[in-house]
């Protein structure tokens, strides 16, 4: 029977068969995960559920959260879960894998999480910091007040005979 391999997800496609590899769910991405981490998995998203409105969705690899703007992603791995933090700041701290620009306002924060525990303090912190950013960064930023040029008083003529 004639078919493809998918060249995104190495899958064989038979002949007539519909096939959308980008398209996934939660579920899917997290069905194979340890026990430690579907439990740090769970409280990341109880804890980024808890802010307010957002919308909650899975894309190819990654579990999106955004308002206006993704404001973190979680990519579930074999041995940790990389979770992708989008700030106005660049944060020093060991939990901190990387860190780049990702754009003139955001930066963004590569975090390994291995266990429920990592989901605590100062990480609960930034993603509330994030959440409330990525609201911030939607709206335009406002322009600078222009600055009132002080008139220059004329010159003075300079007397004769003094």
């Amino acid at each position: 029977m004639p078919g493809h391999e998918c060249y995104h997800c190495k899958r064989w496609v038979e002949e007539g068969e519909e096939h959308d590899c980008w398209t996934t769910t939660e579920a899917a991405l997290t069905r194979d995960l340890t026990e430690d981490l579907r439990d740090a998995w769970e409280r990341i998203r109880e804890t980024a559920a808890e802010f307010g409105e957002q919308r909650i969705y899975a894309s190819h690899k990654s579990i999106m959260f955004s308002r206006k703007s993704c404001y973190f992603f979680v990519r579930p791995k074999t041995k940790y879960l990389e979770l992708c933090l989008f700030l106005g700041r660049e944060i020093k701290a060991p939990q901190v894998h990387k860190v780049d620009r990702a754009s003139k306002a955001k930066v963004y924060h590569i975090i390994r999480i291995t266990h429920r525990d990592q989901v605590e303090p100062p990480l609960t912190d930034w993603l509330r910091e994030a959440y409330g950013y990525s609201a911030d960064s939607a709206k335009p930023a406002p322009k600078p007040k222009a600055k009132a040029k002080a008139k220059k008083a004329p010159a003075k003529k300079p007397r004769k005979g003094v």
